[in-house]
C-alpha cells in the first residue's frame, strides 16, 4: 500500500449537495481498496481558465492508502463521473518534505537566536545610557 494524495475538483452547480457527490467519490475510493486518511475541503476557488465551460470549482483535497494498481482503475472511472471536472493523483516524496521541514525549522531556530541577540543588545543599550 502506498500512500497517495488526490485533488478533485467538483461541478461548482454540487455546492449545495456535494455531500452527495464526496461520498460517492469516497465510496469509490473504497471500492478499490484505499482507506482514507485526511479529507481537506478548500471549498469553491476560482480556476486559473475554463475547463467545461465552469469558471471555478470546488476543491476537495484526499490523502488515501492505495495499491499500485489501483490507480489505473481509479482514473478510468472519475474520467466518466460526472461531478468530478478534474482531478490529480500525486505521490507525495516524503524525503523531501521531511527535508524542507527540518529546513524551516533551522531557519526558524536561526532567527530565533538572532532575535535573542537583539534583545541583548537592546537592553544593554539602554543600561549604558
Amino acid at each position: 500500500m502506498n500512500q497517495y494524495e488526490i485533488a478533485v475538483l467538483y461541478d461548482p452547480d454540487l455546492e449545495v449537495d456535494l455531500d452527495k457527490a464526496t461520498s460517492r467519490v469516497e465510496k469509490i475510493f473504497k471500492d478499490n481498496g484505499a482507506k482514507l486518511i485526511n479529507v481537506d475541503n478548500w471549498g469553491k476557488r476560482k480556476l486559473a481558465y475554463p475547463i467545461q465551460h465552469h469558471e471555478s470549482a470546488i476543491y476537495v483535497f484526499y490523502q488515501v492508502e492505495l495499491a499500485a494498481d489501483a490507480i489505473k482503475k481509479l482514473d478510468s472511472i472519475f474520467n466518466i463521473t460526472n461531478e468530478v471536472i478534474r482531478f490529480l493523483i500525486i505521490k507525495p516524496d516524503f524525503k523531501a518534505m521531511a527535508k524542507a521541514e527540518a529546513a524551516r525549522a533551522e531557519k526558524a531556530a536561526k532567527a530565533a537566536s538572532r532575535g535573542e541577540a537583539l534583545e541583548e543588545t537592546a537592553e544593554t543599550d539602554d543600561e549604558a545610557e
